[in-house]
């Protein structure tokens, strides 16, 4: 009972105080700030920065930089494993990697460059994140060892399990709603 006495008297008092667009917290961001938080990338490839990376350059950076959290092949370690698991997703106990449950190969991309190496988040170049994120690809099969990505090439990989979220309507034919 003397909750809820406290809880209405709380409301009223937040109801009839004047609104305030500013609580005298932080600034407003600078253009300059904007541009560079807005980095994401979508399915399609919208986003993409300028550069290219090839498997080998980043098998040398996986190595340095990836490795010690997911394996010397990406089998996994203390953080997930990123190659294999194909065939797994119906199973009991699926492995979701890269190769096997990941749909779009641009969504690795943005996940890399935006929170990877995971004790230095977004330091890596351009140029170094399209070379890891061959690197991964091709440790799953999915692109050749000579393989060289960039902004065009990228959003042109079939992943595997790329019709994996998507299923039939089970509904009967239903016009559409607009």
């Amino acid at each position: 009972m003397w909750s809820d006495r406290f809880a209405l008297a709380a409301a009223l008092v937040v109801a009839a105080s004047p609104a305030r667009a500013d609580f005298g917290l932080g600034r407003p961001p600078t253009a300059a700030e904007i541009v560079a938080w807005d980095i994401d990338v979508r399915a399609d490839g919208q986003g993409l920065p300028p550069g290219n990376g090839g498997v080998a350059q980043g098998r040398a950076i996986y190595a340095e930089a990836c490795a010690g959290c997911h394996g010397d092949k990406g089998q996994g370690g203390l953080a997930d494993r990123l190659a294999g698991g194909f065939g797994t997703l119906a199973q009991q106990n699926p492995v979701r990697t890269v190769g096997s449950f990941w749909p779009y190969a641009t969504t690795l991309f943005d996940f890399v460059r935006r929170a990877m190496p995971f004790n230095q988040p977004a330091t890596l170049t351009n140029d170094q994140v399209y070379a890891v994120s061959a690197y991964v690809l091709a440790l799953n099969g999915i692109v050749p060892d000579d393989a060289v990505l960039d902004a065009a090439s990228l959003p042109r990989i079939a992943m595997p399990n790329r019709d994996g979220f998507i299923s039939p309507d089970p509904r009967p034919d239903v016009p559409e709603h607009r």
